[in-house]
């Protein structure tokens, strides 16, 4: 398979992909390997939305190759407190992003990797795309036992899922992708994708938990590089082109006019938490304060991410009612978010009599409700 990366396959890349609504005309038909040069998710992700918005499909289809450095990605209508483990995520430097598509929520690593089949609404088929993974992995390893499942899943040994999918129906364009696990951190993956959050009520779309394996695990000399030729020449051989992946680079805007912006808002606090539908937290807590253990209720609505109506049960006199009265106040309109809790609850301490006593109370309560989030 050749990789090609020049400035002169930079120009042709951009007069194929370039179509009126970004201020060019389409100048060639026929399918398309691209692969992405980025490890960024927020980038590869702009790509999909990029091509979506602007590629004329009417006379070819795309193929595009993707990874990404260790992130976890929930589906367009997911809420992700409910979907993974926010905390570990920011314990570890995990990215999160929200796709535009649905399906449920995957962990990405650079022992992943992704492909997006782009067609015409039309001819949009991801039980064929699946297919052509199965028959590519078979190719490169006849040994293998991999099949495609009625729920569009990829199967190794008839039990281990190694592919998961989600798509994208436009109005006239259309993208199914999927992943395919090879060497990923299963630990991790297993870990960041386990909710500690209680009390939570969602009509997010949950995922669904499923056994996972490594195709590395299955045959040890497999690699993404060989998974990803072996995919991109089974497209071609499909699709009768040459047998080229075009490298492309998501930060161009020569190529792509507009990518950043695309990546901008992909990585904002409003797309990735504001767009998850409304839930609810009804939990307690037990506080350890002294020898005496406080049991503390907590009931939230959250719509847009931010903190609707807010309530919390503390043991009387506790704390004194005005100061409770002006975190509950101050909670509604708030981020459901850590940081923004934190920042509140220094501002109102501020607010407090110099009292140590209360201040070790105050101090204790804010660092449960952070934990909530």
């Amino acid at each position: 398979m050749v990789l090609q990366s020049s400035l002169k396959n930079c120009f042709q890349l951009s007069c194929i992909l370039r179509t009126p609504k970004a201020g060019f005309r389409s100048t060639t038909c026929g399918s398309l390997i691209i692969q992405s040069i980025s490890n960024d998710v927020y980038q590869n992700l702009a790509v999909e939305d990029w091509i979506h918005d602007h590629v004329n499909l009417e006379n070819r289809q795309v193929l595009f190759l993707w990874r990404n450095s260790p992130a976890v990605v929930i589906g367009r209508h997911q809420n992700p407190w409910q979907e993974c483990n926010l905390r570990l995520l920011r314990q570890k430097s995990i990215k999160l992003a929200r796709r535009r598509s649905g399906g449920g929520t995957v962990y990405h690593d650079l022992g992943n990797i992704n492909l997006t089949f782009f067609t015409t609404r039309k001819k949009y088929e991801r039980m064929e795309n699946l297919k052509l993974v199965v028959k590519a992995l078979k190719a490169l390893r006849p040994q293998l036992d991999v099949h495609v499942t009625d729920r569009y899943d990829i199967l190794l040994d008839r039990q281990y899922k190694i592919s998961g999918t989600a798509a994208k129906l436009g109005r006239t364009t259309a993208y199914h992708h999927c992943t395919l696990l090879c060497n990923a951190d299963k630990f991790v993956l297993s870990s960041v994708l386990k909710s500690p959050y209680k009390g939570l009520k969602s009509n997010a779309t949950p995922s669904v938990p499923a056994s996972v394996k490594n195709l590395f695990e299955e045959d040890p000399s497999l690699t993404c590089e060989l998974l990803l030729d072996a995919i991109a020449e089974e497209y071609a051989t499909q699709h009768h082109i040459d047998h080229h992946i075009t490298l492309i680079n998501p930060a161009d805007e020569t190529v792509l006019p507009g990518i950043s912006n695309k990546t901008k808002e992909l990585q904002t606090w409003e797309w990735v938490y504001g767009k998850t539908p409304k839930f609810s937290v009804s939990t307690c807590f037990n506080m350890v304060y002294k020898d005496s253990v406080l049991d503390v209720k907590v009931d939230m609505d959250v719509k847009h991410g931010r903190i609707e109506v807010c309530n919390i049960d503390l043991p009387e006199q506790w704390l004194p009612p005005a100061l409770c009265s002006e975190l509950v106040k101050s909670l509604v309109g708030s981020k459901f978010c850590p940081n923004e809790i934190t920042m509140l609850a220094t501002t109102l301490l501020r607010m407090c009599p110099q009292d140590d006593e209360l201040h070790n109370r105050w101090n204790l309560l804010c660092e449960n409700m952070v934990m909530l989030m």
